[in-house]
């Protein structure tokens, strides 16, 4: 395992002294001024004299201090090693290459004459942390993020795996049952779940292995594939490498693990939801062939028009049924339309999301109203039908720097753009949501800047659907890095303004070292 430190910088730059083991090797962290919008982080390293002719063209070496600045200027999340040696410049190339796009790799060579008169600059305070690259990738990625998994010191028995190869050799060699935890890092449950499994992986040690596996990135699309991971957390148990069985009780305890590892079973099949329409519901329950009739008989009505999947949905089923037997027809009543049956009626009215509320007056439609939830909200309406407050704007018609793209436009916008980030969203998304002000801030500091763009689809709208499947979206909301129209990369960093940002300065800081090498060459 390599040992290596985190280092603070003092905001007032005020002299701290170094551990004695670490004078071969330092990497800084240290908060850049806002104004700049960049942030330099740091690390320590403790090497041995080794070769330094092979250094990978991703670390940016670094010996002038003016130089030194403008890295900071043009670059965000910065690791610096300052070192006498180059031990460790493999670890950090595969970081560098990890991190691309994300974050920036520099060496300072402490031992030439420009490289000492920088690293006497350097003032910080270690702190101890261990852990190889996967580690330094993570804190570059997110550094305000949580550790890794890995790093607790109470997760000790689980077992941390790390690439399929590692998986695969798991499942051939070991004779005890195997309980994989697969995950996401970012994922809430995920979260609340792990310390229940560290201390099922101590109860049960010796006897079980319990193991956990980020298979969020990509390469590991194939393995989501095979073992049908749908979604995070996904449990799933094996005896001599055969997979047999999911195990789905989220609302677990450790003493629940335990004791299902003791008989373990397959989950039990579901109980077939009883339609809504046939649940003994006094809601009136309207198809394409009676919902006319029904209004012109019926002269105050309000319509939910409803999915059978849809979450909100069932949320609001109970409290629309409640509502439906105090009113009692008095001053209106209630109806449903199930619209994944009754399409006809859903077009007729334009519904693009679920559950989407509309009140009738003899017959005509009048209002849309989305404020409608709750028993008493529905009740205190139809008591006084109002017309409801201006709807929201969507996001594609407030005025912002961010490039709203149809299908129509998508390739000859992107084709004259350099650097372009593009958020495929769908509305009612609720990560998507909490990702919009942040990604509409970065598009406005960079909105001066022809090359680069910050652009958005909405996949729910007409044919954008198909496009955003054409581009590789399974999910919401998913970004992709386009260069002049052609696709280069997921972006899978931080959803926050920083990381947005940190992205495309980075992209820019190195077209201004290509330009800055060609004139050198001239």
């Amino acid at each position: 395992m390599v040992y290596w430190l985190l280092f603070v910088v003092s905001p007032l730059s005020s002299c701290l002294t170094l551990s004695s083991f670490c004078t071969n090797a330092t990497i800084i962290l240290r908060a850049v001024e806002d104004i700049v919008l960049n942030r330099l982080w740091c690390l320590a390293l403790t090497v041995k004299n080794d070769d330094l002719s092979k250094v990978s063209p991703l670390i940016k070496k670094v010996s002038d201090h003016k130089d030194f600045k403008k890295l900071l200027r043009t670059r965000t999340n910065v690791l610096v090693l300052y070192t006498k040696s180059g031990a460790h410049l493999k670890l950090l190339s595969d970081v560098a290459q990890a991190v691309k796009g994300q974050g920036t790799i520099a060496w300072v060579n402490c031992g030439d004459s420009e490289g000492r008169k920088l690293c006497k600059k350097v003032k910080v305070d270690p702190i101890s942390k261990t852990n190889g690259d996967e580690s330094m990738v993570a804190f570059l990625k997110d550094p305000a993020g949580a550790p890794l998994w890995e790093e607790n010191p109470e997760a000790k028995d689980v077992l941390h795996i790390e690439s399929e190869k590692d998986f695969r050799k798991l499942l051939k060699r070991e004779e005890r049952p195997i309980l994989m935890m697969f995950y996401a890092p970012w994922c809430g449950v995920c979260k609340r779940m792990q310390p229940i499994f560290q201390q099922a992986a101590t109860e049960t040690k010796g006897k079980y292995v319990l193991a956990g596996m980020n298979v969020h990135p990509a390469e590991f699309d194939g393995l989501k594939q095979e073992f049908s991971i749908k979604g995070y957390p996904t449990f799933c148990y094996f005896e001599k490498g055969k997979f047999l069985h999911h195990y789905e009780n989220y609302g677990v305890t450790s003493k629940d693990i335990t004791d299902w590892l003791k008989n373990p079973q397959p989950p039990q099949p579901k109980t077939p939801e009883v339609p809504w329409s046939e649940s003994g519901s006094v809601v009136f329950h309207l198809t394409d062939e009676s919902f006319d009739t029904f209004l012109e008989e019926h002269p105050s009505a309000l319509v939910m028009f409803y999915a059978p999947w849809c979450g909100h949905c069932k949320k609001m089923k109970p409290e629309y049924d409640e509502a439906a037997e105090i009113l009692n027809k008095d001053p209106g009543v209630l109806a449903a339309v199930d619209a994944t049956i009754h399409k006809s009626i859903g077009e007729r009215f334009k519904i693009s999301g679920f559950p989407t509320v509309k009140y009738f007056e003899k017959g005509e439609e009048k209002y849309t109203l989305p404020q409608l939830r709750s028993k008493d909200k529905i009740i205190e309406w139809l008591q006084n039908p109002q017309a409801p407050p201006p709807p929201e704007k969507s996001w594609d018609e407030m005025p912002s720097s961010v490039s709203h793209l149809g299908a129509e436009d998508f390739r000859e916008f992107l084709k004259k753009k350099k650097h372009a980030l593009v958020m495929f969203y769908a509305p009612w998304c609720p990560h998507c949501k909490n990702a919009v002000p942040h990604f509409t801030t970065a598009a406005e500091l960079f909105k001066e800047d022809r090359k680069i763009a910050y652009a958005a689809v909405d996949c729910t709208k007409g044919q954008n659907h198909e496009l955003c499947k054409q581009e590789g979206v399974e999910g919401y909301p998913t970004f992709n890095y386009y260069n002049y129209g052609k696709f280069s990369e997921k972006y899978n960093g931080e959803r926050g303004e920083a990381g947005f940002t940190g992205f495309m300065r980075n992209l820019r800081g190195r077209d201004q070292e290509k330009v800055g090498k060609r004139k050198e060459e001239l």
